[in-house]
This record gives C-alpha cells, structure tokens and sequence, in this order.
C-alpha cells in the first residue's frame, strides 16, 4: 500500500475520486501475494500492481466500475489454470482474489 500513496494523495488533492484494488486471496502459483495493492483513478491513472500484468487491465475496469456505480465494492476473482494461462502467453496461472473499493475522504 505504501507504493500508491503519493499518487493518492495527489489525486485526493485534486478532487478525484480513487479506488483501491487489494490482493486477498491467492490459489496456486500467483505473481503477488495477498496485500499488492493497486489504485485507480476516476481519469484511469494507475498506482502500483496486484498481479504484475497477468489481469491489471481487468482489475482497472473493475475499479473504475465500481468508482463509477455500476458494481459494488466486493472480491473479483481471476483466474487460469496454468495450461491456459500458458496458451495466452501468461505466465502466473493460479487464482487470485482481489477485493475492490472506492475510497471515501
């Protein structure tokens, strides 16, 4: 969390809205442990990692949905076995399970 910090408080300071994606769960092999934490702003700027690539994409369209009231705060869960994880050019595999939030001044 501490990695995104600066850029939250720029964003805070400029009056955007910001969501935080958290790694809570990991099933299998994952690029990151529970805890990587990522931050989106409402603009779509990003802070920090939750899965080193394999599914930041998909976690940035998560918050911004979330940030933008058209899914709840809750656990997104991504995952590939690694035979296809592998087949689509990843190379994490496993599950994780990444909790998303809007953040509230």
């Amino acid at each position: 969390m501490k990695e995104v910090l600066d850029d939250i408080e720029r964003w805070r300071a400029a009056g955007k809205h910001v969501a935080v994606a958290r790694v809570v769960g990991v099933e299998g092999s994952g690029p990151r442990s529970p805890g990587a934490t990522m931050a989106v702003s409402e603009d779509g700027e990003v802070a920090g990692s939750v899965s080193g690539g394999c599914v930041e994409g998909a976690v940035v369209q998560e918050a911004l949905a979330v940030l933008a009231g058209q899914r709840e705060r809750g656990v997104v869960t991504f995952g590939y076995s690694d035979d296809e994880a592998f087949a689509v050019g990843l190379t994490c595999g496993g599950t994780i399970h990444v909790f998303v939030e809007p953040l509230d001044w």
